[in-house]
């Protein structure tokens, strides 16, 4: 006995809509293998063009290269697909489904691989997935009819759910953009070979200020807010500004008025109060300098512009070091300069030319009072460790040649001896 799916209530699909949704199995099948073969050839030349052109730091370019080059593929073959003739739901869903989750893929891994926090690229990528899939089966109708019923009324401003999804998903959406035209645009200043380092990054901070007021107002039209509405709080903004933000404003200005006159730049070797050490870059607030002991210290670029800086190497990098040395007076003052010429250039790190020179710079109470003077031409490495390794060499050429390193010495002499209680001389005392 047969049974009638009619009469359970089981409407089977007619033929045209199972070979329809054949089809669109097929050609999910062979999208998702020449994407996959696509992507791994694409993506290896794309990670080798990137290293040689782009950013060489990226971990795991290779995997990451041919992960969005599948996915961007797999998304054209489906949205070409789905796009190319009216398919039944069915089909459309079977199409549909691997083209929302390719480009929700694609957008997740393009919003990690700018440094984007988990959330907001789980965010992106769900919208996205929702969008197309929803678009593919019956449009966006339906959920924006469902999200714009969800709403709070405040006075005369309604606002919906999906007010707040769109405000979202845009500065989402806007601030991953602004991070890729960033880095974008950092690499090409960096292959531009006609700049110098300081002109480079003080082309790069103008270029971010620029990128980040164009995002501003794009955002705000976008969002729907009325520019002429933000008129109003322009007084208000503007002392806010002037009292609050004086000194984050003061030092933005100040930084790029350092690196318009190249007065500091990235490597140099600079001394401002207690800190000394290389500069590591030059930020919107502050320069970040690092120390020999390994400590960055964060000096407000107002400060360097208003305080006494020593820069070591602001027209070259060659840095001369004084090392004073202290001789008995009964030493051969010509020999004991030959040895400390002899050690002077001994350390790989002190130049040949100009070449170390000894000075006798004073007769002084208990020795004679000389100087080394060397020059360097790597600051950054410090001058403490060539300090020491002439100060060892010569004190070994000193003990060879018998020449005495004097130390302070003190006479005492009593010119007479305290009374005693009952009028007795005291004894005086034995040697």
């Amino acid at each position: 006995m047969r049974l009638d799916p009619a009469v359970v209530g089981i409407q089977l699909p007619d033929v045209p809509t199972l070979a329809s949704a054949g089809t669109a199995l097929a050609i999910v099948f062979l999208g998702s293998i020449v994407a996959v073969f696509a992507g791994r050839k694409i993506g290896m030349r794309l990670a080798g063009f990137w290293k040689h052109h782009g950013e060489s730091r990226v971990e795991d370019l290779r995997k990451r290269m041919c992960d969005l080059v599948r996915y961007l593929i797999a998304a054209l073959i489906f949205a070409i697909a789905l796009n190319w003739d009216r398919w039944p739901l069915v089909s459309a869903f079977i199409l549909g489904l691997p083209l929302a989750l390719s480009v929700a893929l694609l957008v997740r891994s393009v919003a990690r691989g700018l440094h984007m926090s988990r959330w907001a690229a789980l965010l992106l990528a769900a919208a996205a997935f929702v969008a197309l899939l929803a678009d593919a089966l019956n449009g966006l109708e339906p959920v924006t009819d469902l999200l714009e019923r969800i709403a709070i009324d405040t006075g005369k401003t309604r606002i919906s759910l999906l007010n707040l999804l769109q405000i979202a998903i845009t500065l989402l959406a806007l601030y991953a953009v602004v991070k890729l035209a960033i880095r974008v645009l950092n690499q090409s200043i960096l292959r531009i070979g006609g700049l110098d380092p300081t002109q480079q990054l003080l082309a790069q901070k103008l270029g971010v200020v620029a990128l980040v007021v164009v995002a501003f107002f794009v955002g705000i039209d976008l969002i729907g807010i009325d520019l002429t509405a933000l008129a109003v709080f322009s007084g208000a903004v503007g002392l806010a500004v002037g009292f609050g933000l004086q000194k984050t404003f003061g030092n933005l200005i100040a930084g790029i008025i350092l690196l318009m006159d190249r007065s500091i730049k990235p490597g140099d070797v600079i001394a401002v109060g207690d800190s000394f050490g290389q500069v590591n870059k030059i930020g919107v607030r502050a320069v970040s300098v690092i120390t020999r002991d390994g400590k960055e210290h964060l000096i407000p670029n107002e400060n360097l512009m208003t305080q006494e800086v020593q820069n070591w190497s602001y027209s070259t990098p060659n840095v001369r070091i004084h090392i004073p040395v202290r001789t008995g007076y009964r030493c051969d003052v010509a020999l004991a300069h030959r040895l400390m010429i002899d050690a002077a250039t001994r350390p790989a790190r002190v130049l040949t030319a100009p070449a170390p020179v000894v000075w006798l710079r004073a007769f002084g109470d208990n020795a004679l009072e000389h100087e080394i003077r060397v020059w360097i031409k790597d600051p950054e490495a410090g001058v403490g460790s060539v300090q020491s390794e002439i100060l060892c060499h010569l004190w070994e050429l000193f003990k060879q040649h018998e020449i005495e390193v004097p130390y302070p010495q003190r006479d005492l002499r009593l010119r007479e001896w305290p009374e005693t209680a009952g009028g007795d001389q005291p004894v005086a005392p034995s040697p």
